[in-house]
């Protein structure tokens, strides 16, 4: 898909527009008096696909949190209270 968006928008929302590429694939043309001045698109890059199979070896070489354990855990606990509720879809 893509988007027209002029350069004064493209540089207020920078991080929004290269969320939106990452995360969506759109590709911008950047306009400038009106007329398209440059264009951002994602870049196609092959990514090194894993297996489920790889899981257990990839899990093995990640870092033991041993002492740190229950200081991550009442991070993650402070972190999740501070979330916001997911909302119930199943009410739309």
């Amino acid at each position: 898909m893509e988007k027209r968006i002029s350069a004064t928008r493209a540089v207020r929302d920078f991080s929004e527009v290269l969320n939106t590429i990452k995360f969506k694939g759109i590709h911008y043309i950047i306009e400038r008096g009106g007329k398209p001045v440059a264009s951002m698109k994602p870049i196609d890059e092959k990514t090194d696909i894993k297996t489920l199979g790889e899981l257990k070896a990839l899990l093995k070489k990640l870092p033991r949190l041993d002492e740190e354990l229950n200081a991550f855990l009442e991070d993650i606990e402070d972190i999740r209270k501070d979330q916001p509720p997911i909302p119930d879809i199943s009410q739309v």
